[in-house]
């Protein structure tokens, strides 16, 4: 087999059919669950998972609407709260009892909300870039592109895109990078390159943000309650270096580490995310 992991596909209670990458480890432990940010996939937690496993079982999921899930056919479920429950039901799927929760941006919230609907699914946390408080610039920023429509004739346009989309953050990626991240990001149908998700995702954001205007500091503090390292990209502009304080003051027995010269959200393929995901997972599974 070429590549390292299986696929697999569950149904949650609307009927919806969803997937996920399975990559091999020991069953004894707590998996390694990955979950991505807003126009993301499973895909983007493809290095990750190579180095991850088979030291840890690695799953990594699409949400609904992205990747090879099912599209839902009303909008007004993509949300965290929907997110969430899916991940539950992906969980009771697999019969796994507690996993160590790997969540990007909308993955991270996601993870928050774990700690208050089902605490005990959660054996330990990393967030990646994102937090309770999110900033204005980031949020417009990513207003600009999500739900946009975009085609392009080649992986190399598609590439300038992704590159635009992000400021031109991590400052280390040059032209192949792009171009890893785009088909990340992108996939072929009828002869075009398209971002890999039902556009009709932005509606939900476009009206409220990632999430219902809500106080999230209470799910923040529930997850702090479980191990918990946070990584910011130090350039970032959704999790700002004041939220990141903030976090700190509210979780002092958490982990937290800044990745320079990354903006929203590193790849956790940085020498200093690698490092810290190390040290973290070996305290908290040896």
């Amino acid at each position: 087999m070429s590549e390292r992991f299986r696929d697999g596909y569950y149904r949650v209670a609307d009927g919806l059919r969803l997937h996920f990458r399975e990559y091999p480890g020991p069953n004894e432990g707590p998996p390694l669950l990955c979950l991505p940010g807003l126009t993301r996939n499973a895909r983007d937690f493809e290095g990750f998972a190579k180095r991850w496993s088979p030291r840890f079982r690695v799953i990594a999921v699409d949400f609904r609407g992205r990747g090879e899930s099912d599209l839902d056919p009303d909008p007004a479920r993509y949300i965290p709260l929907t997110y969430a429950h899916d991940t539950i039901a992906l969980l009771d799927h697999l019969g796994v009892a507690d996993a160590i929760f790997v969540g990007t941006s909308l993955g991270g919230l996601v993870t928050m909300m774990m700690a208050v609907l089902d605490e005990e699914r959660v054996a330990a946390a990393i967030l990646n870039d994102i937090g309770p408080d999110l900033e204005e610039d980031g949020l417009a920023r990513i207003r600009t592109y999500v739900g946009k429509d975009r085609r392009f004739d080649d992986w190399d346009e598609a590439a300038q895109a992704v590159a635009a989309n992000g400021r031109g953050l991590p400052r280390h990626y040059r032209h192949d990078d792009w171009l890893r991240a785009a088909r990340r990001l992108a996939s072929q149908q009828d002869g075009e390159i398209r971002f890999d998700y039902d556009m009709a995702i932005a509606q939900p954001f476009e009206a409220t943000g990632p999430t219902p205007q809500a106080d999230m500091w209470p799910l923040f503090r529930a997850l702090a309650k479980r191990p918990l390292l946070l990584i910011r990209g130090g350039e970032s502009d959704l999790v700002g270096a004041a939220a990141f304080a903030k976090m700190r003051e509210q979780a002092p027995g958490a982990e937290f580490v800044e990745i320079p010269g990354v903006g929203h959200a590193p790849d956790l393929d940085e020498p200093a995310a690698i490092a810290a995901v190390e040290a973290f997972l070996a305290r908290v599974a040896p």
